[in-house]
């Protein structure tokens, strides 16, 4: 076999190997937008559905026979430099019912700031049964230096929430992004 028939067969073979690696690669980008849809419906970040659904709790009855006390907490991972709490510190809230809370922060670094907001629901096992539908820890806050500003949670308990499940409280921690 001589040496241009050989490097013919390996420019072929390489060729049908990039061929198919394109085929592939164009088969994955199209299969990404079901497999986005599957990974939003199972960890509902990004549902649609479950927003609506929100939007129908809204305009829906909620139980006015029972009452949830909802408890708020703004906590910060070191002392000074910013000024973070909740502005109003419970709320009597009916379950299926959209509510709005709203916390208060102030950058006091002297500088500005990216900040996150990790958000926690206690008791832990009630974390099913609440849901926010905005909310200001679903994207980084940038703060000039010494901005204030309110910043709100839109949420529902839901009407399913056991009985025994009478009080529950959302607790922020603040974090400087750097």
């Amino acid at each position: 076999m001589n040496l241009a028939t050989q490097t013919q067969r390996e420019n072929k073979r390489l060729t049908w190997q990039l061929a198919v690696f394109t085929a592939g690669a164009f088969a994955f980008g199209w299969a990404l937008i079901p497999l986005y849809s599957v990974l939003c419906e199972v960890t509902g970040i990004g549902n649609q559905q479950g927003l609506t659904h929100a939007v129908a709790l809204s305009e829906a009855p909620a139980d006015p026979n029972r009452m949830v006390t909802m408890e708020f907490l703004a906590q910060l991972p070191s002392v000074g430099n910013w000024e973070f709490r909740p502005v109003v510190s419970t709320m009597q809230v009916h379950p299926g019912k959209l509510y709005e809370a709203r916390f208060y922060a102030h950058n006091l670094t002297g500088h500005d700031v990216l900040a996150q907001a990790i958000p926690d629901i206690s008791p832990g096992r009630a974390t099913g049964w609440f849901h926010k539908t905005e909310c200001f820890c679903f994207t980084p806050q940038s703060f000039h230096t010494d901005e204030a500003r309110e910043m709100k949670v839109r949420f529902y308990v839901d009407s399913t929430l056991p009985a025994y499940l009478d009080r529950l409280t959302l607790s922020y921690t603040f974090y400087d992004l750097k």
